[in-house]
């Protein structure tokens, strides 16, 4: 019988009570690691250092559903916005589950209870005269007949350093939020038409007329809640700009309605509705939300997104919160991310590059060393690089040698039998403290120790992580002692004790970051991850460091060790480096264009061939029974194989993999052929050569274009090596080609002596390949004579 959830945690008098949010991702796209470290990966660790710690601590987020986006999104998947939010609502929480996300809600903003709190604080702010009416230029399209929402909008950013390609929205080059009509050459997304700029009605909420009210928050939050540098940056730059009243009304039907007469037809603006997620899903993870949102003297709320997202969380938030005049519990601390770029450029979620969530997953690389590589490469203060270099670099270095090397090492050691170890048994150590270098070990992990906790209630995450490693390499150091079983026993007793102590600490340490390690170290040390994993001031874990060696008991019986990490390899990066490079959907023709051409050169052994030829269909089989397949009826001379000439080729629009081109076999028009030779031949060398060319074969459709022949070429064992087979230049275009049969050396081959073509046939069928001939002169590569491998790949005519 499945076991009951645990109650919503409340706030309890008396304790620190914190309530932590991530900025809420949006349904249109997978998240990419990029998403992943710059708010869910982050807020996670410091609701898990949290927990360790013994706060009572809840971590709350959801997808963001509503808005342009989704609109945007359904009309490309052809359904309806609701279907789109289910659709990524539930590829979203796979993704977090597999990356141990540890939410206490998970939650959406497509929620009865978030229409309710919007529509709250709405009446609020009317009462409280914080809102007005205005009037707005904004872009109209005549052809999808309506107004077009900011990122319906693409053109060029107006700002003059950047001019990069742009939303309606913000600029995803240089960060700057936009109007729609402020864009460059305004393209309507849907239709791809120029929209025209209309007056429509809307409201706004006057963030001029909160200025004093927000100006006082900021300056006594950002300093007691050591805001980051770069959200304060952001703040200040829209404070100095000077505040402007913001449109809080859309023209869309997906969204919150907006609970008035004249704007009944309109929704919120997902940036005044989204923020107020962080309160509706609360609500629907507890019916006593406000204790956590309306309690700020006994409520910490801390906030955790990228870059692009301050100035929302706050300017815009912020305001919405103090025009309501009630007493909500408004952010004290704020963690925000710069960019983390990919490889050569940037992450895009937009765009589809970048590794994306299930990308991770199918590396087959672990989740926590995704978790600890994301987490020391974190863009803190700067932007920072992902490449498949530096996460092998890291595995291999900082996790495989140091720190997985140090557990194994200790626990081994004291798994080895009696006489060569402990038996498995954590050895007693008497007097371990008055042991010099254990001293001196005892020191340097107090203030590890230290470090970290200071890091970490900074929430300077990076920075604690190395803290925690620091510890690792430290032990490394002084687990240099082996000789001392047989030279020192009591030494060496010591020695032991308090590495495995070391190994328990890192356990705990590396928790928020590693909790998949974490719980398989402690199972190795045959401790329960729920009873021991800790590091509360009240039960003495933090006083400990200063001893190590009182961690784990003397007598204390271990599991059985197992390698933690296992090695990346130089030819599984540079698999992933090629497997993940351009976009999503680059990637998708690639893979659908090689499944593709793997299937037409694999399907000779279920080819159907007839007896008719070229112009007729297949005749009926003596008896009346059905052409047999190629396994009991081939026969070489069914095959109208032709000289043909290429007068045009050219790279397929949506196959990387694939040539187009227009070849001349003497027919009133060429045909047009798709030919999977991309990687063997260069595109130059396609043009204007003779080929030859299986003109018998029904057309097939390859990425969306018919091809009505086929091109031979040869290969080599190992199909590393692909060359199309050369007529001589004598041949004239549209000649018939002959074959002799192929079994062992060329020389056999063209004996001279004529073979039955039912003796040809049984080769074909044995062997897979022919001799091409024309006149008796063999077709060949620059390989020599030429093997042709199986050339059909649907039925021959």
């Amino acid at each position: 019988m499945a076991s009951s959830p645990p109650p919503p945690k409340l706030p309890i008098p008396g304790r620190r009570n914190i309530l932590i949010t991530s900025a809420l991702p949006y349904v249109n796209n997978v998240p990419h690691l990029g998403n992943i470290i710059g708010c869910v990966l982050s807020a996670d660790v410091f609701a898990r250092y949290c927990r360790l710690r013994g706060y009572n601590a809840i971590y709350i987020c959801g997808t963001d559903e509503y808005g342009t986006a989704t609109e945007t999104k359904a009309m490309e998947e052809k359904c309806t916005p609701k279907e789109i939010c289910d659709k990524y609502h539930a590829i979203h929480n796979e993704v977090y589950k597999w990356f141990n996300i540890k939410f206490d809600k998970f939650g959406r903003t497509s929620s009865p209870e978030q229409t309710e709190i919007c529509h709250a604080i709405f009446h609020k702010l009317m009462e409280n005269n914080w809102l007005t009416e205005n009037t707005m230029q904004q872009l109209y399209c005549d052809m999808c007949q309506k107004f077009l929402a900011d990122r319906l909008v693409e053109g060029t950013c107006p700002n003059k350093v950047c001019n990069a390609s742009a939303r309606g929205d913000q600029c995803e080059t240089c960060s700057t939020l936009l109007n729609p009509t402020e864009l460059i050459d305004p393209k309507c997304k849907v239709c791809k038409n120029t929209p025209r700029i209309r007056d429509t009605d809307h409201l706004f909420l006057e963030l001029p007329l909160l200025r004093d009210k927000l100006v006082n928050y900021i300056n006594e939050t950002s300093v007691a809640g050591l805001w980051s540098q770069n959200a304060i940056q952001a703040t200040n730059a829209w404070l100095k700009e000077g505040l402007k009243p913001r449109c809080i009304t859309r023209d869309l039907k997906w969204g919150v309605p907006v609970p008035h007469e004249k704007y009944k037809d309109k929704v919120f603006y997902v940036w005044f509705d989204a923020p107020i997620g962080y309160v509706s899903i609360t609500a629907s993870y507890t019916p006593e939300w406000e204790k956590w949102w309306k309690n700020p003297d006994n409520v910490e709320l801390f906030q955790f997104m990228g870059k692009d997202n301050v100035p929302f969380h706050t300017i815009m938030f912020p305001s919405t919160l103090l025009g309501t005049g009630e007493k909500w519990t408004m952010m004290k601390t704020i963690s925000v991310t710069e960019y983390l770029n990919y490889e050569a450029g940037k992450f895009s979620k937009s765009k589809g590059i970048g590794v994306f969530g299930n990308d991770a997953k199918d590396t087959n690389i672990p989740p926590e060393v995704w978790r600890y590589y994301l987490l020391m490469n974190r863009p803190e203060v700067s932007d920072t690089l992902f490449t498949w270099a530096d996460l092998q670099a890291k595995l291999n270095s900082e996790l495989l040698n140091n720190l997985g090397n140090f557990i194994n090492r200790v626990l081994s050691f004291i798994a080895k039998e009696a006489g060569a170890g402990y038996d498995s048994v954590v050895p007693d150590a008497p007097n371990a403290g008055e042991h010099t270098l254990t001293k001196i070990l005892a020191e340097k992990t107090s203030k590890w120790v230290e470090q970290y906790l200071d890091a970490m209630e900074k929430v300077k995450l990076k920075q604690g992580l190395k803290s925690a490693m620091g510890i690792s390499s430290d032990g490394n150091a002084y687990l240099q002692f082996w000789k001392l079983y047989k030279e020192d026993p009591a030494a060496c007793a010591i020695v032991m004790k308090t590495s495995v102590g070391l190994v328990y600490l890192l356990a705990c340490l590396l928790s928020p970051f590693m909790p998949s390690f974490s719980d398989e170290v402690l199972r190795q040390l045959n401790l329960s991850p729920e009873e021991n994993l800790s590091l509360s001031e009240e039960k003495g874990e933090i006083a400990k460091a200063k001893s190590p060696w009182d961690f784990v008991p003397a007598g204390h019986r271990i599991g059985k060790p197992a390698p933690l990490f296992k090695e990346l390899k130089d030819e599984d990066v540079a698999l992933h480096r090629e497997k993940y490079a351009g976009s999503q959907a680059e990637r998708s023709s690639k893979a659908a264009a090689d499944a593709e051409a793997n299937k037409v050169a694999n399907q000779l052994k279920g080819t159907k061939l007839s007896d008719g030829g070229t112009k007729k269909g297949p005749k009926k089989q003596s008896g009346g029974s059905k052409s047999k397949t190629a396994d009991a009826d081939i026969t070489v001379a069914k095959l109208d194989i032709r000289v043909g000439l290429i007068r045009k080729a050219e790279k397929h629009p949506d196959a990387d993999s694939l040539y187009v081109e227009e070849i001349d076999v003497g027919e009133d028009t060429p045909r047009t052929v798709v030919s999977g030779l991309v990687k063997f031949i260069p595109l130059e060398e396609m043009q204007n050569r003779k080929v030859c060319v299986l003109c018998n074969l029904k057309p097939v459709a390859m990425r969306g274009i018919k091809s009505h022949a086929m091109v031979l070429a040869a290969s080599n064992e190992d199909h590393t090596k692909v060359e199309l087979v050369e007529p001589p230049e004598s041949a004239a275009v549209g000649e018939r080609v002959t074959f002799a049969g192929y079994s062992g050396e060329p020389e056999a081959s063209l004996s001279g002596k004529s073979k039955t073509w039912e003796k040809l046939a049984a080769e074909l069928h044995s062997n897979g390949e022919l001799v091409a001939c024309y006149k008796d002169v063999p077709f060949t590569t620059s390989a020599g004579i030429c093997k042709v491998k199986t050339i059909a790949n649907g039925e021959i005519r």
